[in-house]
Order: C-alpha cells, then sequence, then structure tokens
C-alpha cells in the first residue's frame, strides 16, 4: 500500500472511531421522555397557574341589624315611651314568663316563706329537670327562689298548690291580672309555662316585668345570682340545695333590676330583662330567639341600640 494509500486509509479510521461512541450511547426510552415532558408541563403550569386567594366569609348579621328573635319589644317603663319592636303584638307562646303572673297572685295571698310544705308526686310528674325529690320537704320562700331563678316547674307547682286557692280559681285570678294590666293579648291555661297553649306578646311581656319588678321580692329573687338553702328529705335528713340564676346577663356588666328566662320547643328561647343604663332605664323583651346564647346577645343589642335615643312617650 502506498504512503498515500496509507494516510486516506487512517483518516477514516479516525473518523470511525471518533463517531462510533456517539452512536453507541443509548437512545432515551420514550418513558423517560414522557417524565421530562411531564416534569416541564408541571413546572409550567405551576408558574402559571392563577393565584386563588382564600376569601373569609362575613359574618351574617341579625334581620335588621338588631334581632335574631321573631319579636321582640323594648320600653322604658318610666315614660312608656317604645324604644324598640319587631312583631311586638303578635301572640306567641311565652314559656316560663308565665312565672312572673304565678309569682304575682302568688304574693297576692301573703303566704308565710317560712312554712315548709311537702313535695308530691302529683307536682314531680311531667314537671322535668328539678332538684326536688317525693316527700321533701321545703320552706315557700325557697320554693320561690326555685321558680324565679331556675325556673323550676315542680317547686312552681307546690307554690300553687299551698297558696290557699284551688287550681282553677288560682288560675283565673291569672288571666283576671291580664286584664287589669292590659295584657290585652295574654292568656294562661297552666301555672309554668311547659304548654305552649300559654301565649302572650313582647309588649304584654314589658308591661307584666314592669309589674312583677316593682314588687320588691320577685325583684330582689330575679336578680340574685345564687342561692343556697337546706329542705328535708322524706327520711327527715338534711338535703343542701344551690340555686344558680339562668338569667346570664346578671353576671355581665349590664345593671339589672328584674328579669325571667323561658323556653320550652314551641316558643324557642324567650328573655324578658329590666336595665338600667345612664340614659334611662329599659325593659326589653325577645321571643323565639333561636339557640340560649342568642336571646342574651340581643337583649345586648337591643340596649345598645336604644339607650341613645329620645322618644316621647307614647302614653303606654
Amino acid at each position: 500500500m502506498s504512503l498515500c494509500a496509507r494516510r486516506l486509509y487512517g483518516a477514516v479510521l479516525l473518523v470511525a472511531l471518533t463517531v462510533c461512541p456517539a452512536t453507541m450511547a443509548p437512545a432515551a426510552t420514550p418513558s423517560s421522555r414522557s417524565s421530562k415532558a411531564s416534569i416541564q408541563t408541571a413546572s409550567t403550569r405551576a408558574r402559571h397557574a392563577p393565584r386563588h386567594r382564600v376569601r373569609r366569609r362575613a359574618r351574617r348579621g341579625p334581620p335588621g341589624g338588631v334581632v335574631w328573635a321573631r319579636n321582640a319589644f323594648v320600653l322604658d317603663p318610666a315614660s312608656g315611651a317604645v324604644l324598640y319592636e319587631k312583631n311586638a303584638g303578635a301572640p306567641a307562646p311565652c314559656a316560663s314568663l308565665t312565672k312572673l303572673m304565678t309569682a304575682l297572685v302568688f304574693l297576692e295571698q301573703k303566704p308565710d316563706f317560712d312554712r315548709m310544705v311537702e313535695v308530691t308526686p302529683a307536682e314531680l310528674e311531667g314537671g322535668g329537670h328539678t332538684q326536688l325529690r317525693r316527700g321533701e320537704q321545703a320552706r315557700l320562700g325557697d320554693l320561690l327562689h326555685m321558680s324565679l331563678m331556675c325556673s323550676d316547674n315542680v317547686a312552681t307547682r307546690v307554690l300553687v298548690r299551698e297558696s290557699g286557692l284551688p287550681p282553677e280559681d288560682f288560675l283565673a285570678r291569672m288571666n283576671r291580672k291580664a286584664v287589669e294590666l292590659g295584657l290585652a293579648r295574654t292568656r294562661f291555661v297552666e301555672f309554668t309555662g311547659l304548654d305552649e297553649r300559654n301565649v302572650s306578646t313582647a309588649s304584654d311581656i314589658a308591661r307584666l316585668l314592669r309589674a312583677a319588678a316593682e314588687t320588691e321580692t320577685i325583684r330582689g329573687i330575679s336578680t340574685t345570682r345564687g342561692y343556697d338553702f337546706r329542705s328535708l328529705s322524706a327520711t327527715n335528713r338534711a338535703r343542701a340545695h344551690h340555686v344558680s340564676n339562668t338569667n346570664r346577663l346578671l353576671y355581665g356588666r349590664l345593671d339589672i333590676r328584674g328579669g325571667k328566662t323561658g323556653f320550652i320547643s314551641q316558643a324557642g328561647y324567650c328573655l324578658a330583662t329590666w336595665v338600667r343604663t345612664e340614659q334611662r332605664d329599659m325593659i326589653a323583651v325577645v321571643l323565639g330567639a333561636p339557640t340560649n346564647a342568642t336571646r342574651f346577645a340581643d337583649v345586648i343589642r337591643l340596649v345598645q341600640h336604644t339607650s341613645t335615643l329620645s322618644i316621647a312617650p307614647s302614653g303606654l
């Protein structure tokens, strides 16, 4: 082979050795190409994806911005001015607000608060939750505290039984008293408020609380936060009792001069409260609030809403 041929052959061989490694490298598999494409696509989407802001849902206030309760009324007890009303004249079950009238009629009988009386099965039957037991003996004054502070239905029934009036006469007196107080749309069929046929209006209940809270005994008991007493069991053993007031407004900063809570399923949560503010006294009533806490929040909003109002007397 000539020198020229050898040089040509060497050049060809050098080119072949240079190209060979590249051609012998493993080809990219479909899966690897797919993975790379997926990563690139995900990265691209992440860069261009719209940013979603987390929006906080605004807290929904009560209808009209004041109360959730179905019925509401605010009265200035001194002037008779109506400070607020919402369905105030619509009759509705009044639940244990009934006990304000029961207490008024009971006190008219001039009871001896220290007299010991016995709890019988008749009062316990269908009376709901109570601390009292069959055959237990307690003072009338202690039972009145239970009736007005924690709405004890059994205690209330014992008060009526020991009032000196037959039950039908006691009930008739409750309805006559309603007429005397000008409660035109108020009607009672029993003494505790357990029956939904005990009906009243928010405006009538305000007048009822005004009459009740002007009685020193009712005002004093209904504004007591806690009360302790002892009774005698059926076996003559001493029983200790503690009663807490169900009116939560007593535990806050408001100056409360009287009040009563109430609840049955047909009535919803009810509250009548006499509040004293720097500007004026006011009696606030809510009927048919959806929850226990709502009725108290409703009254606070009513106080805030009406405390600065200046309204001419209505002659109520």
